[in-house]
């Protein structure tokens, strides 16, 4: 039986909108514009979008994290024509993402089932996430924080899910074995298959059943999680 479950966390412990046209980014581009840029708001999207993407493909494919200090560094460096300085791309990281942070939204309830959870099982979270603040930032808005015995963030560790360092990590953080974890999570590759492969069960949030999965794996919310995991210890 598990005895500590963990936690993605953007998708699965606060929702979160993707980035669209109406996705206001005007602090960022206001930001690349006080640095020299001359780029109108739809090609700074452009570019920054461009040079997120390929960061994230290079990353996917190796299991490297970047770090946001990578993006707006290199984003800068196309956007201004030089290289830009150590402030100027902390000044940039963070203005992001105070920007995108506006997509996040938290989750109604989220506290009272963690307190539920929280006396039969130890807690933590592991995320892919290129910022070392934002994740801790939120489970301390949200009052969770306590809750959590670990805090494992992939541009930490230096690999991101689904590669096997960052649930080796969490393990050893926690320092258990495999067997003693399940894996919550809302993406199939890093928070399904990369679990299971580890040797760490699994549950997924798929509430459009669009992933083969076994049934008793398959949540449609995360509020479902307490009758699943009293099932499997069944």
């Amino acid at each position: 039986m598990a005895s500590h479950i963990l936690f993605d966390f953007f998708g699965t412990l606060v929702a979160y909108g993707p980035e669209g046209p109406d996705h206001d980014f005007s602090r960022t581009h206001s930001m690349q514009r006080s640095m020299g840029s001359t780029l109108g708001y739809d090609e700074f999207r452009a570019l920054w979008s461009s040079v997120g993407g390929g960061l994230n493909r290079e990353a996917d494919r190796t299991g490297r994290e970047f770090s946001m200090l990578d993006l707006s560094a290199e984003f800068l460096r196309q956007a201004i024509a030089r290289e830009p300085t150590g402030d100027e791309a902390v000044a940039m990281a963070r203005a992001y993402i105070a920007d995108w942070d506006t997509c996040v939204r938290y989750l109604p309830g989220l506290k009272e089932m963690l307190t539920g959870l929280s006396p039969r099982y130890k807690l933590a979270v592991v995320s892919n996430t290129a910022d070392t603040t934002l994740v801790p930032a939120h489970l301390n808005a949200m009052k969770v924080r306590d809750y959590f015995d670990a805090v494992i963030l992939s541009v930490e560790v230096g690999w991101r899910k689904p590669h096997p360092a960052i649930f080796a990590a969490a393990l050893d953080a926690l320092g258990i074995g495999a067997g003693d974890a399940v894996f919550v999570g809302d993406s199939y590759l890093p928070d399904y298959q990369g679990p299971v492969q580890a040797g760490i069960s699994a549950f997924l949030i798929d509430p459009g059943r669009v992933t083969k999965v076994p049934d008793h794996a398959r949540l449609t919310s995360i509020f479902e999680l307490p009758a699943a995991l009293a099932q499997l210890a069944a």
